[in-house]
């Protein structure tokens, strides 16, 4: 990631100012040292967990919902049909619920769908449907799934200093790996040993749980999102925004076809399929951690992207268990890097009474990528076998690949700048 030799300089530099020259034993130190600084924080690391865990059925949902209907059905098909309408609703609500917390407040915004979302989990779980039946509750599902990821994004500028955001970006999409890694394993033990009803009923149980934590944290009470004056979906005319809902579109859509081919490589009978996944976010863990701190340029995300490619490449060579590690391992490692690119673009390029909206797009440019890869990547395994899957990453990589350097002049420069959000400005009622 271009940091190599006995010393680095361009890249540690605060404000645009190249600092002195760092031996690169210190590099690690420097590092640690920062982000304990930022988790020191009054209220960060208590925000960053309690939306870790609001946020942690999004890592057990798919494969849940994956094994659940598979097993009814018989058909990986109809199983990425469900998934992919759970996405679809997602990315309808996500700009809606989103915008929602200006008008309503994030505190009930957050507990009216949570309620619906574990509702329409537990009647899947616990109801023989027909594949419509299952799409339609899915979709449901979707469609009222909280929107925790733009509620705590949009609270992170109020809670640092405008030189910590950016930092605080990487962190938190280092740190969402967490559920990527455990997440997988957990569910896939549960689902394989013990039931894929057992599975889904874990879900509603920490949804619940994590959703209430994190509606009841002090953070919500004290940060208020102002209404927009905007019209809905005039952030998509920034091209920052649009940039980041395309790229994320793509390179969660590579994500997702990865996610179904593990699970068509290894099938039900172990853990290797959460295994495998558990060590794609082990790689991405470690990229955000180490390259976090790193200054953001246009060529930023097409950086990322190019790991995230050659890695997904790669898995297209052997359907071996210790190959697929070993490259989802190296694919990993642009994953966090390139999401932190995306907030923090978007955070940058809008006011502060439009990042929830914005961040719903982002969102919706995600879950339909996570929809269109689970589908697509379905219906190659059920034609042609898991090696379709493959494929379909590595196609859908390329393209981010190549939209981040086409458009790269779109990419905002954030090297000199922090990614604090514009302020909003309003007439001031004088006196005289």
């Amino acid at each position: 990631m271009g940091i190599s030799g006995d010393n680095f300089t361009s890249a540690c530099r605060v404000g645009g100012h190249p600092q002195a020259e760092v031996p690169d034993g210190e590099i690690s130190w420097m590092l640690v040292a920062g982000y304990r600084d930022l988790l020191q924080t009054p209220g960060v690391g208590r925000i960053i967990a309690a939306q870790l865990t609001a946020r942690f059925p999004s890592g057990m949902m798919s494969l849940a919902l994956l094994l659940h209907v598979e097993q009814v059905t018989g058909s990986y098909g109809a199983a990425g049909l469900v998934l992919a309408a759970t996405s679809v609703g997602q990315a309808v609500s996500g700009p809606f619920t989103s915008r929602w917390m200006g008008v309503w407040g994030m505190r009930q915004v957050l507990t009216l769908t949570a309620s619906v979302c574990a509702t329409a989990i537990a009647i899947i779980a616990f109801t023989t449907l027909s594949v419509p039946g299952y799409m339609l509750l899915g979709m449901l599902a979707g469609l009222s799934m909280p929107p925790v990821q733009s509620a705590v994004r949009t609270i992170y500028p109020k809670m640092v200093t405008s030189r910590q955001l950016t930092p605080l970006f990487s962190l938190d999409a280092s740190l969402q790996e967490i559920i990527w890694i455990i997440a997988p394993v957990t569910i896939t033990f549960v689902a394989t040993q013990i039931g894929t009803v057992q599975a889904l009923a874990l879900i509603v149980v920490i949804l619940v749980g994590g959703c209430a934590w994190f509606i009841l944290s002090p953070e919500l009470g004290r940060v208020r999102i102002p209404r927009s004056r905007r019209r809905f979906g005039k952030v998509l005319t920034r091209p920052a925004v649009l940039l980041a809902t395309l790229t994320g579109f793509l390179l969660i859509g590579a994500c997702s076809a990865v996610e179904v081919g593990i699970v068509a490589t290894f099938g039900h009978d172990g853990i290797e399929a959460g295994i495998v996944l558990a060590l794609f976010s082990i790689g991405s863990l470690a990229g955000g951690l180490s390259f976090g701190h790193l200054p953001i340029g246009p060529w930023a995300m097409a950086r990322r992207m190019l790991i995230v490619t050659a890695g997904l490449a790669l898995t297209m060579v052997s359907l071996d268990i210790w190959w697929l590690g070993g490259t989802l391992v190296a694919a990993g490692i642009g994953v966090a890097p390139a999401l932190a690119v995306q907030f923090a673009m978007t955070s940058a390029s809008v006011k502060f009474s439009d990042t929830a909206e914005a961040f719903g797009w982002v969102g919706t440019g995600q879950l339909i990528g996570a929809a269109a890869g689970s589908a697509v990547a379905g219906f190659l395994i059920d034609g042609g076998g898991p090696q379709g899957a493959y494929i379909a990453a590595t196609s859908f990589a390329v393209v981010g690949l190549i939209m981040s350097v086409v458009f790269v002049r779109g990419f905002p420069d954030l090297r000199n700048r922090d990614a604090s959000p514009m302020p909003d400005t309003e007439p001031i009622q004088t006196l005289g």
